[in-house]
């Protein structure tokens, strides 16, 4: 299925399933992207699915809407697009994409939406550019963990997705248990050159028995600690 891979700074926050017929983006809780950024409209722009094509339409925000650097209306989405919204950037994966259809637009203290001047505009853009697009193709390592100490769910997982993560929410990868544990305790983001983690809470996160504060590199072999479980990075052949 299709996804919406939300990023910032050339960091994956969370990625989307395209699975109904309107996805929305915006600044308020109630949209189903939700970007907390003054940047970015309350209601900014919207995801449409059809049958045959996937498309992006702008809702008369304020900074804009633009797919590979190109400000848009409504536009048909491509595998690999990426489309800036304020300061994130969203990348569109796109499996097995739909026909050639063809295209046929705010509320306002803190609830403003800050205007982005067009020389910051500019910037965001150019940094999309230099992001890795989101296909899974054949030269990609594919990676996973196996369980040493802890009470986990598997003794092994293999990390498919852009980002996967540890933790006690439901859906996390990597379910931990317990009434104190984070909801999130690290994220790892699956990209060209390898798998990065970084820590998502206050609690300590640890690689070969030192501790991590920032991103980090996962090396075959690494040895990475979180929330009480103890885990072995491997690269499958």
């Amino acid at each position: 299925m299709a996804k919406a891979i939300l990023t910032f700074q050339d960091t994956v926050i969370k990625d989307y399933l395209l699975d109904k017929d309107i996805i929305t983006i915006g600044r308020k809780p109630d949209n189903d992207i939700r970007i907390d950024n003054l940047a970015v409209s309350g209601y900014h722009a919207k995801i449409i699915v059809g049958k045959d094509a996937i498309f992006i339409e702008d809702n008369n925000s304020l900074n804009g809407t633009f797919v590979n650097g190109a400000k848009v209306i409504k536009h048909q989405l491509r595998h690999g697009d990426k489309v800036n919204i304020g300061k994130h950037i969203i990348i569109f994966d796109i499996p097995e994409e739909a026909g050639k259809t063809p295209p046929v637009t705010r509320p306002q203290s803190m609830d403003e939406t800050l205007v982005i001047s067009p020389d910051i505009q500019q910037r965001y853009i150019k940094q999309s550019t230099s992001l890795t697009t989101a296909s899974t193709s054949g030269t990609e390592p594919l990676g996973g963990f196996a369980v040493i100490e802890g009470a986990l769910d598997q003794k092994e997982y293999i990390l498919k997705d852009r980002v996967s993560r540890i933790g006690k929410e439901d859906d996390a990868e990597i379910r931990v248990r317990g009434l104190f544990k984070p909801k999130v305790a690290a994220i790892i983001n699956r990209k060209k050159d390898g798998y990065f983690i970084s820590p998502s809470s206050k609690k300590p996160l640890k690689i070969n028995g030192e501790d991590i504060t920032g991103r980090r590199q996962l090396n075959d072999g690494d040895i990475v600690e979180v929330v009480g479980v103890k885990l072995q990075f491997f690269i499958k052949e």
